[in-house]
């Protein structure tokens, strides 16, 4: 026995011990790396932390760090393994092998797996800027055989007819902050109306201009053929500040008058005329509009925002691919899907259309959108098909149904109860 520990065991148990400790190293690493948050590691990178901002730079190619990671860590395990089963055989015979598997599965288990990886996930930032460094040159020694591993990789995938994209990784990080808001707000960590505002505004480059217009049906126009006083009465009389002028027909738009543009034309036209009303009777109205700005139907709205930015203007008039009138879209439009609906003193009906009676349904609106519904709701109703709870279920109905018909859809009972020619006004909505 005492001929057994040699020099030859000692090397060997060193040897394993420290295989050890470098797959220990390994597993940590990558538990840390992948679980540390780039945002986290960005803000720390711009307060001047090195190690913060090689962590990004060796987690910007997943791929190529986890397969260094695996291959080193699978190196040094089967290495560790290889002495292991050697020494014990060594030292019990036959009885060697399976001692060395308890042995190395308990040590790499214990101290090269679920220690490591449990302090990693306590502190991912802090332990990812420790390790960033060595990593990468880890990175750079590994590369030629990593980049022969992936190749062989991508193509058993491919095989099976899976294609791998490395920058998907980009383009899931909205994605990765919704559902963190989603779950916070489950948690009870993110208010509900701090999540509506922040997915708001994430979503704002996926919807048009087109899901938030004012339908051409709702416009408030005026004639711009009709008397001077007419015309100043209508504008006094409207919630509006901005009104679109047309000739003949509505789709014939002329311009846009701005109330105060207005005023200060006829408050003009009456001083010089000495406060005579007479004076109005040739007063052109097309000489105060302002040139009507069209936008296509299909625009983003977060693009269509940067427009009305840049334009320093508020309104906009909608057409489609055929130059026809849609709507019309205002910046206040766009605030509110972000902010939720703004309201004034101006407004006739600042309230959202939703009503909950006293036996759980809810009596809503046929113009009020699916979004404002699921904000004001917290229901998951599809709006891929239609913009309004109407549209909705004339989608799903595939017919315009009479009042007092009933659907179920989605989860939900659907009952008409006002209809105004080919529109549905007023619908109760009750979850199943």
């Amino acid at each position: 026995m005492a001929a057994f520990f040699d020099h030859t065991f000692w090397l060997t148990a060193g040897s394993i011990a420290l295989l050890l400790l470098l797959s220990a190293f390994f597993s940590g690493s990558e538990t840390a790396l992948t679980a540390a948050s780039r945002g986290k590691l960005r803000a720390q990178a711009d307060k001047g932390s090195k190690g913060a901002e090689a962590a990004l730079a060796v987690t910007e190619d997943g791929e190529k760090l986890i397969g260094s990671l695996l291959l080193g860590n699978n190196v040094v395990n089967i290495l560790s393994a290889s002495l292991a089963t050697a020494l014990f055989s060594r030292l019990l015979g036959a009885q060697g092998v399976a001692a060395a598997t308890v042995v190395m599965t308990v040590l790499v288990l214990v101290f090269a797996e679920v220690l490591p990886k449990t302090y990693a996930i306590t502190a991912p930032e802090t332990a990812a800027a420790r390790v960033a460094r060595p990593i990468r040159g880890l990175i750079v020694v590994l590369s030629p055989v990593v980049t022969l591993v992936r190749f062989v990789v991508r193509g058993l995938l491919l095989l099976f007819g899976v294609r791998t994209d490395p920058d998907s990784h980009v383009l899931s990080f909205r994605d990765e902050i919704a559902g963190a808001l989603t779950l916070g707000h489950s948690e009870g960590v993110v208010h509900k109306d701090d999540r509506d505002r922040l997915l708001g505004a994430l979503d704002l480059s996926d919807r048009t201009v087109e899901e938030v217009m004012l339908h051409r049906s709702q416009i408030e126009m005026l004639d711009a053929a009709a008397p001077a006083g007419a015309i100043l009465s209508s504008i006094l009389a409207s919630p509006h500040s901005r009104l679109p002028l047309y000739r003949g027909e509505r789709e014939n738009i002329l311009g846009v008058i701005h109330a105060k543009d207005l005023l200060r034309a006829v408050e003009k036209t009456l001083r010089e005329g000495k406060g005579d009303m007479t004076a109005l009777a040739d007063f052109d109205i097309l000489s105060v509009a302002m040139k009507p700005y069209f936008v296509p139907e299909t625009t983003p709205l977060d693009e269509q925002m940067r427009e009305f930015l840049k334009r320093r203007t508020h309104f906009a008039l909608v057409v489609d691919e055929y130059g026809d009138l849609r709507g019309l879209i205002t910046l206040e439009d766009i605030i509110e899907e972000i902010v939720g609906e703004i309201a004034d003193e101006f407004d006739i009906d600042p309230e959202h259309p939703l009503n909950r009676s006293e036996a759980g349904d809810y009596v809503v609106d046929g113009a009020m959108t699916i979004r404002d519904i699921n904000r004001a709701t917290d229901w998951s109703l599809p709006d891929d098909e239609a913009n309004t709870i109407a549209g909705l279920v004339i989608h799903e109905a595939q017919m315009i149904p009479a009042e007092g018909q009933v659907f179920s859809f989605h989860g939900f009972r659907f009952e008409v109860l006002a209809r105004k020619e080919n529109r549905i006004t007023r619908l109760k909505i009750r979850p199943l």
